[in-house]
């Protein structure tokens, strides 16, 4: 291990140090989770943040995550380098995007020990910034074949076919290819249709509207709070509309510091996303969450979270926290809920319908949380009840390890769930059992 490796892993150690100083004496605090979370008071970590974020192992032969009474999983397809999303196509091939985090400049300690933290789990380094093709030739449930499908990207994410176009998130803008049906490669050229900023939560999904006429992208802020002021910040903690006939866009909603996985509501044809919540103020506060999106809506970051509970730590803007709308439903502290799908009624056995969740993980908490997949049941266009687990198992009991990190979730062309897991290298198929 090299010197700024061994700084970085002693500055870690101290930050993990903390939470047996700053929880002891007492009981892990109840996860905020449903539509009226008890949400703690606010204890800001100052300078030394809670460090505590699980060695990426990755899967032993024959280990896979466990699934859920009912359901069965098996991997879909193994090899891959940190696949981060899926879309399937008309043609029941798979893509995966795979791309992993570039580094930013180390200004601090603080810069030093999550860098060191962020590479021992695996989440930082060369990216790949290539999607793959997966095809199941004999429907068993198993890839037969992959390739690369485009390669030569910037931090892929996202993706969408409309038409003959296909779409890619790249982490600085909205990417347009020429696509032929059942094509294994894109070859032609590509369209920069928007620019966004790189870098901070540089991940920029794509859901297209019902009709196909419009795109809506998830643009997450470069920091935690805005520490390094509003102007770097501009055009970021937001969903983006763009107007796929006069290639213009828009800014849909705001305050949302990092809106990853978009999902339609069928019955009502209302938006919904899940949100990484801010980090440094407890174990559960405040909870990521997932919630309908307005148009023109704001959703409180930096100034504030869950409504209007102002974070002190910020310069204020009065006029913003009093426009804040309280997001529908808590999902958790610090779970990084990133993948986010519609599960329709007996999709999988015993589940009505709802949307299903991928956690990827904390690491800014004593006790870490996510780590699974879930599935939160809706009724009449609303969240209705708690959550229900479909995956676990992607973390030791002893929370030293990870043996894998969920991120994408989406139905695959058989009627079966497909999760994205970045750290085990696979793509995992949930069916019942």
């Amino acid at each position: 291990m090299n010197l700024i490796g061994l700084v970085g892993r002693f500055i870690a150690l101290v930050g993990s140090g903390t939470v047996l100083v700053r929880h002891r004496g007492g009981p892990p605090a109840v996860q905020a989770v449903g539509t009226t979370p008890a949400i703690p008071p606010a204890r800001s970590q100052g300078s030394i943040p809670t460090l505590k974020m699980p060695t990426a192992k990755g899967w032993p032969q024959g280990q896979t995550p466990v699934a859920a009474p009912g359901l069965k999983v098996n991997a879909f397809a193994t090899g891959l380098k940190h696949p981060r999303w899926i879309q399937v196509l008309p043609n029941g091939d798979v893509l995966t995007a795979e791309a992993l985090t570039i580094a930013n400049p180390i200004k601090g300690a603080v810069d030093l020990a999550m860098f060191s933290t962020m590479q021992r789990a695996a989440a930082v380094g060369e990216s790949p910034n290539r999607i793959t093709l997966l095809r199941d030739k004999d429907g068993d449930g198993v890839a037969e074949t992959r390739s690369v499908f485009l390669d030569k990207l910037n931090q892929p994410f996202g993706m969408a076919l409309l038409g003959s176009t296909f779409y890619v998130g790249n982490t600085d803008g909205l990417m347009a290819f020429p696509y032929d049906a059942g094509a294994d490669r894109i070859t032609g050229p590509g369209r920069r249709l928007t620019q966004f900023k790189p870098g901070g939560h540089w991940t920029r999904s794509i859901l297209p509207s019902p009709d196909g006429s419009k795109l809506y992208i998830g643009v997450g802020s470069l920091s935690n709070i805005a520490e390094n002021g509003m102007q770097v910040e501009e055009g970021r903690a937001a969903i983006y509309e763009f107007d796929v006939a006069s290639e213009t866009s828009r800014i849909f909603a705001s305050g949302l510091r990092n809106p990853v996985g978009l999902a339609w509501e069928p019955t009502t044809g209302v938006l919904w996303t899940v949100v990484n919540e801010r980090d440094g103020l407890g174990d559960e506060t405040p909870p990521d969450y997932l919630t309908s999106v307005q148009d023109g809506g704001f959703y409180g970051w930096p100034y504030c979270y869950w409504g209007k509970t102002v974070d002190d730590r910020v310069p204020q803007d009065p006029t913003l926290v009093a426009r804040a709308i309280q997001p529908d439903y808590a999902l958790g502290g610090h779970t990084a809920s990133l993948g986010l799908c519609w599960l329709p009624a007996g999709t999988l056995p015993n589940f009505p319908d709802g949307m299903v969740i991928g956690q990827h993980g904390s690491w800014n908490r004593s006790k870490l949380s996510g780590y699974r997949v879930v599935f939160v049941p809706f009724e009449n266009g609303r969240p209705s009840g708690p959550p229900r687990d479909i995956l676990t198992g992607f973390l030791a009991p002893d929370e030293s390890v990870s043996y894998g990190r969920p991120v994408g979730v989406t139905i695959g062309p058989d009627g079966s769930l497909l999760i994205a897991d970045d750290v085990g290298d696979v793509i995992w198929r949930v069916t019942g059992a």
